[in-house]
């Protein structure tokens, strides 16, 4: 207890270095040299705060906005009532993407993910999302376009990721199928189709009460 008391402290003050909050667009940050994969998942099981886990540093999570609660929430239902009594199932903001690349550990926390793989039983996260969605704000849409797109396309079983805007409605579309080109989808008479699921959703029903 004492050495796991121990790793929470460490991670507390390193969220509130200095330096990282200078770092522009950018979540707020926690590091160190390096923090092992294991004390950070143990530090995580009993953490008020969502840390994500990058190989070695810990990056704590922006707090939501009401807005794009409503969004997540929304899309969550649209994908639920869709998923129901299939072999998929959906997970929203505290079930955590584990995977490797270049040897290293990663652990984020998408917006939404869609898992339709059966080795999937972990109750914490999933090793082989199907389909995953980012909703942007301020502080993290330099991640979502940038690292998140980058580390997420090196997960084989992904076939789709999303980026939805909280500030207009827009939609971006990256497949696996047409070499993550992307597809911008606007305005709330639009659709954007779903071809890994596969579903058409109406924007208006994304943004709905917003």
């Amino acid at each position: 207890m004492h050495a796991l008391a121990e790793v929470r402290a460490r991670i507390a003050m390193l969220v509130s270095c200095p330096v990282f909050s200078q770092i522009p667009n950018m979540q707020t940050a926690a590091r160190n040299d390096y923090v092992p994969v294991e004390e950070y998942l143990a530090a995580e099981e009993t953490s008020e705060m969502r840390h994500e886990y990058l190989g070695g540093l810990v990056y704590a999570m922006a707090g939501e906005t009401l807005k794009h609660n409503r969004i997540s929430g929304n899309i969550y239902v649209l994908l639920y009532q869709h998923l129901k009594g299939k072999p998929c199932r959906v997970f929203v903001s505290d079930i955590r993407v584990n995977f490797q690349m270049r040897e290293d550990e990663y652990y984020y926390y998408p917006d939404i993910v869609v898992t339709c793989d059966a080795r999937d039983a972990h109750p914490r996260f999933v090793n082989f999302p199907k389909f995953i969605i980012e909703v942007l704000s301020d502080s993290t849409e330099r991640i979502d376009k940038r690292e998140k797109f980058f580390t997420y396309t090196t997960i084989e079983s992904l076939e789709e990721y999303v980026l939805v805007s909280q500030n207009a409605a827009e939609v971006t579309v990256y497949r696996r199928a047409n070499g993550w080109q992307s597809e911008k989808i606007s305005g709330l008479d639009a659709s954007v189709t779903l071809n890994s699921l596969p579903l058409s959703v109406p924007l208006n029903a994304i943004y709905d009460g917003i």
